[in-house]
């Protein structure tokens, strides 16, 4: 795995393609170019066979250039980064910031390929592919590219429980851009294993990553909230904004009321309950099999109208005359 990182400051994980792929993509490649050479050749010696000795070696020059030099490049600019054979392999090239490729790039990959792939029978190119840490051929290094796998194969996902209604956006004020991957992978892991660990060590676990959360975010956690269901919550803030700034508008989560700072407005929810000595609880809504917790001291029920009087004027102990 290759953690990049582009202009915006997104951290990137591609999985860069190994030798035998690119190789066995090279020579699809090679074998689709020479075929179409062939073909064009065949048929220019038959259309000028009446030219002579220089005309024709000049016309054999220009159609190699342009076939097997000039089309892989073309291939690779139209179709930012897959030929025929990386298409076939699951593989694409991509910048060094993970964005796609244009035509200065495919050019200086084609031109010194031709160096280290033609003339040396990529001898040069296998070398180069397995000195370099990320697979890179000399003209990967030159252009400043790298050849990455499109298709992996794909794992069992690990399912992170939902935060509790109560706590959905209440944490949009907060600044996450000093928390680093580590932490988050570990929030993850934390969070997906939850329901396997004993009780007691999941809420000590739970615990320390909200500590160290709070420190990175420089607000601390709001009290009354299970360390468990708070990572949960600022986990899924994360993850909201990474879809508004994907797909725009206000993908996922809620927002807080203005002027809320970080965990303003904080009100447990019903059934919102915790048993002391176990594990985190993230509500009555049944998102998380985890213990309840007793209302937090001080917690204001969520107002609303009582039963049956639902419409009743308010009793001001006025008596009309008769």
């Amino acid at each position: 795995m290759s953690e990049l990182v582009t202009g915006e400051a997104v951290a990137l994980e591609l999985r860069p393609a190994k030798l035998p792929s690119r190789a066995l993509a090279v020579l699809i490649d090679l074998v689709v170019a020479w075929a179409v050479y062939l073909g064009v050749t065949i048929g220019i010696v038959a259309s000028t066979a009446s030219l002579d000795d220089a005309a024709a070696a000049a016309v054999a020059v220009a159609s190699f250039v342009l076939i097997l030099v000039g089309g892989p490049i073309a291939v690779e600019t139209l179709s930012h980064g897959r030929s025929l054979g990386k298409l076939a392999c699951g593989l694409r090239v991509v910048r060094d910031d993970g964005g796609p490729i244009r035509f200065r790039h495919a050019l200086v990959r084609g031109a010194i390929g031709v160096v280290e792939i033609l003339m040396t029978f990529g001898v040069v190119a296998c070398v180069a592919s397995l000195v370099s840490a990320r697979g890179r051929r000399l003209g990967d290094v030159f252009a400043g590219t790298l050849v990455v796998r499109e298709r992996v194969p794909a794992g069992r996902a690990a399912f992170v429980p939902p935060p509790p209604p109560w706590l959905m956006g209440r944490f949009s004020g907060l600044d996450l851009s000093g928390v680093p991957e580590g932490l988050w992978l570990a929030i993850r892991q934390c969070l997906t294993r939850m329901g396997q660990l004993d009780p007691q060590v999941g809420w000590a676990m739970a615990e320390r990553l909200a500590g160290d959360l709070a420190e990175r975010t420089g607000a601390p956690v709001p009290p009354g909230v299970p360390p468990a269901a708070y990572l949960a919550a600022v986990v899924h803030e994360r993850q909201a904004r990474d879809a508004r700034r994907a797909f725009g508008g206000s993908a996922g989560g809620g927002a807080a009321e203005p002027g809320a700072g970080p965990g303003a407005g904080f009100r447990p929810g019903p059934g919102y309950s915790h048993v002391p000595g176990h594990g985190p609880a993230y509500g009555g809504d049944g998102t998380a099999p985890l213990p309840s917790r007793s209302p937090a001291p001080g917690a204001v029920p969520p107002a609303g109208p009582r039963g049956g009087d639902e419409g009743a004027p308010p009793a001001t102990g006025f008596v009309p005359p008769a």
